[in-house]
């Protein structure tokens, strides 16, 4: 029988340490991540099979961005999102900054991984990206999560900063070594991701962070390989079940229910983005057919500047280095007669639209 050892009003410094003493990979989870890296396999393959990975990695990231930042009330609209990302809006609301700050986040710690594996560090790092200052880890009490108004809690993480640290290095020793653990790296990015959220370890950008992680962990684990899994789009769907399953690890010991959401969720995000993608390839594939139908001989590469800069400048083409400024003005011009492209002026600058990309992407 689960008994919880913790009082919401207190700091939880006894946070059980990873991996928890019950089995947590019970028949019906193992089930289910059969499924998941099934549906996995087929969105990395179908990544590796687009020439230019960049189409999908330049776009669907700013989905996962919004998305999780849609879950801490960070709230923007594609359209603001995607403009701000191409500087079609130099003066985007805070928000939109924001949520585009977890892109970035998202795309430092992907490189810190070339580097190092996963570990208390990059969690630094990344949250360093999000807030736009250095991360530190808490060492003032006061933190805890429940309703503002009130000041109700219903979690109150571990406080002191030398005990936030041991609680950190605790689920560093239970990350590694990832190929020799006994645990399906799915198992292991689900219990990372309770216990991340659990210690709290910032005083602000956790929930964020350790969305982020998930990502990183399955590129680690080598179940992907690019960071384009929208799996925070499951959480927003499912937020108050969530939220209700992370508290009944705490209260219950309820790992069962956890892992089989979240390892759920990233069965059906896989399938949803894999969907995506398809929709993606086969609109680029006809678009690169209509501007080569249209006399312009680098249809391609054209055709893969639209989809990963979907807000396009006359200078970017010339930049990519595909023809001069004029050539590229008449080129882009007359996609947007043919009705292949939408343009947009801001102030003296215009911007050539793949509305097409953005319809999918934003559906």
């Amino acid at each position: 029988m689960f008994t919880p050892r913790f009082d919401p009003n207190r700091p939880y410094n006894d946070l059980p340490p990873l991996p928890p003493a019950q089995d947590i990979e019970t028949p019906a989870v193992l089930k289910k991540i059969i499924q998941a890296r099934t549906a996995l396999a087929r969105l990395d393959m179908a990544c590796h099979l687009i020439p230019n990975p960049d189409t999908i990695t330049a776009t669907i990231p700013l989905l996962e961005a919004r998305a999780s930042s849609a879950i801490e009330n960070i709230i923007t609209t594609h359209d603001e999102l995607f403009k701000a990302a191409w500087k079609v809006d130099t003066t985007p609301p805070p928000a939109t900054k924001e949520a585009l700050r977890y892109k970035h986040a998202l795309y430092a710690g992907w490189e810190s991984l070339k580097e190092r594996p996963l570990s208390t560090k990059t969690a630094q790092e990344v949250c360093s990206v999000l807030q736009a200052r250095p991360a530190l880890i808490r060492s003032t009490p006061g933190t805890y999560i429940g309703d503002p108004a009130t000041g109700k809690r219903h979690y109150t993480p571990p406080e002191g900063k030398e005990i936030i640290e041991n609680h950190l290095a605790n689920l560093e020793k239970f990350l590694y070594p990832a190929k020799e653990s006994p645990y399906d790296p799915l198992t292991i990015m689900a219990a990372t991701h309770y216990q991340f959220e659990a210690i709290h370890p910032f005083y602000d950008g956790n929930g964020r962070t350790g969305r982020i992680l998930n990502i990183l962990l399955l590129i680690q684990s080598e179940l992907i390989t690019f960071p384009v899994l929208y799996l925070s789009s499951y959480i927003v769907e499912n937020k108050a079940r969530y939220y209700q399953l992370l508290r009944e690890v705490t209260t219950q010991g309820n790992w069962e229910e956890w892992l089989l959401f979240i390892v759920e969720g990233v069965e059906k995000t896989a399938t949803s983005t894999l969907a995506m993608i398809n929709k993606l390839r086969d609109i680029q594939s006809t678009m690169e057919a209509d501007i080569r139908a249209a006399g312009i001989t680098p249809a391609k590469e054209l055709t893969d500047l639209l989809f990963s800069s979907p807000y396009l400048r006359i200078r970017d083409v010339e930049e990519a280095g595909l023809v001069k400024r004029q050539q590229a003005s008449h080129w882009l011009n007359s996609l947007v007669q043919q009705g292949i492209l939408l343009d947009h002026k801001v102030g003296r600058e215009k911007f050539f639209i793949n509305h097409a990309a953005l319809n999918i992407l934003t559906a």
